[in-house]
């Protein structure tokens, strides 16, 4: 018997499967054991952290993006218009400038993504707020790891993604951020749709029919 040939719609989800899984183990880096322990954040940048768990504190020095890896890591493949980054489970965070966070509601209104910003996963978080601190040595993936790691010196929190146009001097726009990440977060989402009803189209074909 010869086989039948796969659907488009298979072929396209496993091309997308291939290709966000060879992301996923080659472009995250190991962490660096040179950095010097977790309290290198607050020698080398000046950034406040806590211990146990290692955590970074937002809204002193910066605020951040959180959004599903699955949404992440392919914004963070697709451009380079963006600061810091890292990943810590299923989530990937964004550093952004100190006070932007509270710009991102507006943001996505704006971009008319307001509907959709609960169901897409895409949060801010601001002052108060804590973050995942990659500590050198610990292995990847149980533990935090930074895609994209912080310059040192505080010359890199000019660099952060800032309100304003085209960003503020070298720093990336955040208004293109915002919906650079809200566009990945939507293509996720619709991701995971079509995987449950393909799933589920699976499980009712493989149902037996009855018959009264």
């Amino acid at each position: 018997m010869t086989p039948s040939p796969a659907s488009p719609r298979t072929s396209l989800t496993s091309r997308t499967t291939a290709a966000f899984t060879a992301f996923t183990l080659f472009t995250i880096p190991r962490q660096r054991t040179e950095c010097g322990g977790i309290d290198w954040y607050a020698r080398e940048l000046g950034w406040p952290v806590r211990a146990e768990p290692p955590e970074l504190v937002t809204g002193t020095h910066f605020d951040a993006l959180r959004l599903p890896a699955a949404a992440g890591l392919p914004l963070l493949a697709r451009t380079r218009h963006a600061g810091p980054a890292l990943r810590a489970g299923s989530d990937v965070w964004l550093l952004i400038a100190e006070g932007a966070a509270a710009e991102v509601p507006g943001l996505l209104q704006w971009l008319e993504w307001g509907t959709l910003a609960t169901e897409l996963g895409l949060r801010a978080v601001g002052a108060g707020g804590r973050v995942p601190a990659p500590v050198p040595g610990a292995p990847y993936p149980r533990e935090a790891a930074w895609v994209r790691p912080p310059l040192p010196g505080r010359e890199g929190e000019r660099a952060l993604p800032a309100l304003g146009i085209g960003g503020r001097g070298e720093a990336p726009d955040l208004v293109r951020l915002v919906g650079a990440a809200a566009t990945e977060c939507h293509r996720a989402l619709l991701r995971r749709t079509h995987a449950a009803a393909g799933a589920a189209t699976a499980f009712a074909a493989d149902q037996p029919l009855a018959f009264s």
